[in-house]
């Protein structure tokens, strides 16, 4: 500890940043910014603040500890530690993970086959021995000595003899990538550092392809690897130089073409490579149009290979279309119109069928779809809100599809849906311990209406002996993101349970920005509109408030990353409105960060944000509404910001400037900043659960139930 966060620990006294004011200058506007000299990460006097900060935190959330210490306890106790997921079949082997009680990381293992036609996966128990099992990553070994530790490639050759895998011992997603023979268990030379996640061998197994980012950390270039040759002799296959576009690789289900796919947040571009020879030139499927989207996916219909593409010229929720794979900038057959309200996600396709995400209503849907006929089946669920997906389904041709499935009440499900008969087989459901009971939770969807007269939706998540919402107000965590049309989907979660066993009502406000209610509903919330995310979700905070769900008293906000730019707008718009603002990896200086080009992600930013530096429409916009220049003398809820040192994506300097402008208003801030972590904070799943209890051990406590 140095001598300056013993003091602040010592005195509990909120550390002070020294005003250095730093110009910046644009468009005839000039900003003074005081803090600026935060961002000096490897500067002593930076890091003893940040650390002078945590010390502060520590003393000021002292008093907690034994309620962190019971929300950790219960998040543990209602966990099963030594656990085994549901097995996946490739080729012989059916693979799956482990975890063992007392160990931070998962281990991954295979086991073969009974029989070349088994398809339905073994029934593994924690306390039984898995005949044939072979240990392939134990990440606790790989781990040992690190302070943090995450896997950014695996997988396992088709062949079933080698294993590839990335690992970041920093957080800061670089990966130094690494091949082990399955025969011996011993990793071969080849060593390649530097690389972005998603690493994938080529079908035969004899290469590697992988992709490297620049200095901005964009993922650029595509190399790759021949086994056993020197990694200096890579070759380099494709290479992005608009720093707007981010590229990655991988093969097609059917191992027919290797796709190198480029894109922005509106434009994308795909090129194929035969599989069979991928030192040949990639060739374009449709050259990028900006703001085109599209996606491709290969498949064999009538003996001819073709590709499906999902895209959006002239069709705002997307259409699905036909080409020959041969020919792909040819004629195109449509095969599902654009339906506006009906936003397609994806075409997953196998040999016989192929499976259709797209959204309705609010909801993510799958349908099977029929080569043939060109028909969509919708699965159905039984729930009002729901998540389900198709994934893990490696092989080209499977008698079955797995699919997972989740709620706000339903823990994770595992499903096998059996292509001949219809039936839906559960495999697993995630177990949690002490009694749980769905029946005991409810979770409906209300709406909020906003000033323009849109209707904008909330989930709400409660326990039902505390009574419905709106009976009386309750205490209340409302949760948003509302950006890169990513969408909030009902989904279960074991360290949810301590709130709502409290007697907390949870809820998520879909905001325009994100995705749930279509293309649109994203659009009208990016750019020029990004207001309407921000007022959104104020919106919804009034109407949970006017419908007696709950108080202002009694009411914390969360959102992590683009969602604590959410956080620090509506702290600034309607800080009445909220007792507590949590704030995780806080995008809250945006337009420094979108202003400087040299900084990592911030050129592929602009199609999300705008372009400040060169438009100033643009800047007088994002100056409006930006959280930090925008701090006023008002009363301020108490706030949480929680970083970490080695994030990449958004700098822990924006958080720690946030701060410190916030105390000179005599806000109740709080800075927590882990030192050895990245955008997703520790890893470790005990730590994860420990940070997790420290979140909600203060937002209890702000919302009047911490005794409890």
């Amino acid at each position: 500890m140095t001598e300056n966060s013993a003091a602040a620990a010592a005195s509990s006294s909120a550390p002070v940043a020294p005003r250095r004011p730093t110009e910046r200058r644009h468009h005839g506007d000039t900003v003074a910014d005081p803090y600026e000299w935060l961002r000096a990460k490897d500067e002593p006097e930076v890091i003893a603040h940040l650390e002078a900060e945590n010390a502060y935190t520590s003393a000021r959330t002292a008093h907690l500890e034994g309620l962190r210490t019971r929300i950790f306890a219960e998040i543990k106790g209602r966990t099963q530690e030594s656990d085994l997921s549901v097995p996946t079949r490739l080729g012989s082997w059916w693979y799956y993970g482990r975890t063992v009680e007392g160990r931070q990381y998962g281990i991954q293992c295979r086991a073969p086959l009974a029989a070349a036609d088994d398809w339905t996966p073994p029934e593994l128990s924690a306390d039984v021995d898995v005949p044939g099992e072979q240990v392939l990553l134990d990440a606790n070994v790989e781990a040992d000595g690190h302070e943090f530790f995450a896997v950014g490639s695996f997988e396992v050759s088709t062949d079933g003899t080698r294993m590839l895998y990335g690992v970041d011992v920093e957080g800061d997603e670089r990966y130094t990538l690494r091949v082990r023979d399955l025969g011996t268990g011993q990793n071969l030379p080849d060593e390649i550092p530097g690389t972005s996640a998603g690493a994938s061998f080529s079908p035969d197994g004899r290469f590697i392809v992988y992709t490297t980012v620049d200095d901005a950390w964009r993922p650029d270039t595509v190399w790759l690897h021949e086994l056993g040759t020197p990694v200096a002799d890579d070759a380099k296959l494709f290479y992005e130089p608009d720093e707007k576009y981010w590229v990655g690789a991988g093969f097609t289900r059917s191992e027919k073409y290797l796709v190198i796919g480029v894109g922005s947040s509106i434009t994308s571009e795909e090129w194929l490579v035969d599989a069979a020879d991928l030192r040949q030139p990639p060739r374009v499927v449709w050259p990028r149009v900006e703001g085109v989207e599209y996606d491709s996916d290969h498949a064999v219909v009538d003996g001819q290979d073709v590709l499906y593409i999902l895209h959006n010229q002239d069709a705002l929720d997307f259409e699905l279309v036909r080409v020959a794979a041969s020919d792909p900038s040819g004629p195109r057959e449509i095969v599902l119109p654009h339906r506006p309200g009906v936003r397609l996600l994806g075409l997953s396709t196998f040999r016989d069928v192929a499976v259709l995400g797209y959204r309705r209503e609010g909801l993510a849907r799958i349908g099977l779809f029929d080569y043939a006929t060109g028909a969509v089946t919708e699965l159905d669920f039984d729930e009002p809100l729901y998540a389900a997906r198709v994934a893990g389904n490696p092989e080209w041709a499977p008698p079955v599809l797995r699919m997972g499935y989740a709620s706000f009440v339903t823990p994770g499900t595992v499903y096998d849906y059996d292509l001949a008969t219809g039936a839906k087989l559960l495999r697993k459901r995630q177990p949690v311990l002490g009694g749980y009971d769905p029946a005991d939770y409810g979770q409906s969807r209300e709406w909020a209406t906003a000033a323009d007269g849109t209707r904008v939706p909330i989930s709400l998540v409660w326990k039902r002996s505390f009574g419905d919402p709106g009976g009386a107000p309750r205490p209340l965590h409302l949760y948003g993101y509302g950006s890169y049309e990513h969408s909030i989907e009902p989904g279960f979660s074991v360290a949810r349970l301590s709130e709502l066993d409290r007697g907390v009502v949870f809820a998520v406000a879909h905001v325009r920005g994100g995705g749930e209610m279509g293309r649109q509903w994203y659009e009208d919330g990016k750019l020029l509109h990004k207001r309407n995310t921000f007022t959104d979700f104020v919106d919804c905070a009034r109407h949970l408030v006017s419908s007696g769900v709950t108080t202002p008293d009694r009411m914390v906000a969360e959102g992590g990353s683009a969602g604590g730019l959410l956080m620090g707008a509506v702290a600034n718009l309607a800080p009445e409105l909220f007792a507590g603002i949590l704030a995780d990896v806080p995008f809250v200086d945006a337009l420094t960060t979108i202003l400087d080009p040299t900084l990592p992600l911030t050129v592929i930013e602009w199609d999300e944000w705008g372009d400040p530096l060169h438009d100033a429409g643009v800047y007088a916009y994002m100056k409006s509404y930006t959280p930090y220049e925008n701090v006023r003398d008002a009363a301020y809820p108490r706030i949480l910001a929680v970083t970490s040192l080695n994030d990449t994506r958004v700098l822990y300097v924006e958080p720690a400037k946030w701060i410190a402008r916030l105390r000179e208003v005599g806000a109740d801030a709080l800075l927590k900043c882990e030192m050895a972590a990245g955008h997703g904070g520790v890893s470790g799943r005990y730590n994860a659960w420990r940070e997790r209890a420290f979140e909600l051990a203060w937002l209890l406590e702000v919302v009047g139930v911490a005794a409890a």
